[in-house]
Formats: C-alpha cells, sequence, structure tokens
C-alpha cells in the first residue's frame, strides 16, 4: 500500500506594492531578523533608513536574492558575512564590465 503526505506550499508576491518584512526575509532564507539585520549592517540588503526598527524595514525581489545569494555562500562555503558581501559585489562588478564590453562588441 502507497504512503502518500501532502505538503503544502505558500506563495507570496514581492514587488514595490507588496515589500517583504524583516521577519519575511529572515523566514525565506531559513535566518532569523538578527541575521537580516548583519545583512544590512555589511550592505548586502539596503533600508531606507537604519534609524527604523527592523520590524518597519521593507525589502524588494532584489533584496531576497542577495540575502539567499549570501545564505548559499555561508552554507556551502563557510563564509561570514562580510566576505559574502565582498564576493556578491564583485559578482556584480564582474557582471557589469561585461556588460560594458559585450555594450562595445568586445565579448
Amino acid at each position: 500500500m502507497a504512503n502518500y503526505s501532502s505538503v503544502t506550499t505558500t506563495t507570496t508576491a514581492i514587488g514595490v506594492s507588496h515589500p517583504l518584512a524583516a521577519n519575511e526575509l529572515a523566514h525565506a532564507c531559513g535566518a532569523d531578523t538578527a541575521w537580516v539585520v548583519q545583512l544590512v549592517e555589511v550592505g548586502i540588503v539596503q533600508v531606507g533608513t537604519t534609524d527604523a526598527p527592523p520590524e518597519r524595514w521593507e525589502f524588494s525581489s532584489a533584496d531576497l536574492q542577495c540575502a539567499l545569494e549570501a545564505r548559499r555562500l555561508e552554507r556551502d562555503f563557510g563564509v561570514g558575512l562580510d566576505a559574502a558581501a565582498l564576493i556578491l559585489d564583485l559578482q556584480h562588478e564582474v557582471r557589469r564590465l561585461k556588460a560594458v564590453l559585450r555594450a562595445n562588441g568586445v565579448g
């Protein structure tokens, strides 16, 4: 006899009109809000003002993508968030420079 289990998936639209709260970003990354605070401190994600408490911060889908990549770097390579911030910044710069080269017919 087959044994089936049910899995429920919840999705949330992320956009300008529906940004993620800090606790939602943390949950999406399998982390806690303190980890999100660290992401802001090292510059991996940006908030409008750090004067506001984390409960009032809002994040975009691009922030979620950066946070997930930082989490992957922590998990897969054991890097700290300072190193993850540097790696993400260098990856962004490489993509930007490759786009410049392609636009100039070099790449």
